[in-house]
């Protein structure tokens, strides 16, 4: 075990775990963050990602270790000042049926729009392209992000 101070959502953080212990576990099980999810444990399908210093990553597979000290947004920060665009689009387009892996799609469209406002469709396939949604919503998380870059117009 090992004490770790973390920058989660603007807010420090202090937390003793193990150094290998996947972000994702010490976000659900420690900070209580649940809006995070568990997936596939082995970064493969986006459920888990968060923004660690504006870059998306795949919580389940970064150790702890890796982001003392590093801010880290959730999807519980990222409408912390209430919602934000793509929450708002997501709403607009109806883009969720199961909802598991929605946080981890809207983290990933979040960085996306925060490095590229105003992507093409092209951009956008690729950017997505390892956040997988079991219930196949893939148009509507398209056109979700497009109202959200075009500032909530379609």
């Amino acid at each position: 075990m090992a004490d770790f101070s973390l920058q989660v959502n603007g807010s420090e953080r202090k937390v003793n775990v193990s150094p290998e212990t996947p972000l994702l576990w010490v976000l659900r099980d420690t900070l209580q963050l649940t809006g995070t999810k568990f997936g596939c444990g082995a970064g493969l399908c986006g459920a888990c990602t968060v923004h660690v210093e504006g870059a998306a990553v795949r919580s389940c597979s970064t150790p702890v270790s890796q982001v003392a000290g590093k801010s880290i947004l959730t999807i519980e920060g990222l409408g912390a000042k209430g919602p934000h665009p793509l929450q708002q689009a997501w709403i607009a387009e109806d883009v969720p049926q199961c909802g598991y892996c929605q946080s981890g799609q809207i983290m990933q469209a979040a960085a996306l729009l925060a490095k590229t406002p105003s992507p093409s469709e092209a951009q956008i396939v690729e950017a997505m392209t390892g956040n997988i949604c079991r219930c196949g919503t893939y148009d509507r998380i398209r056109k979700a992000i497009q109202r959200a870059a075009n500032g909530g117009a379609r």
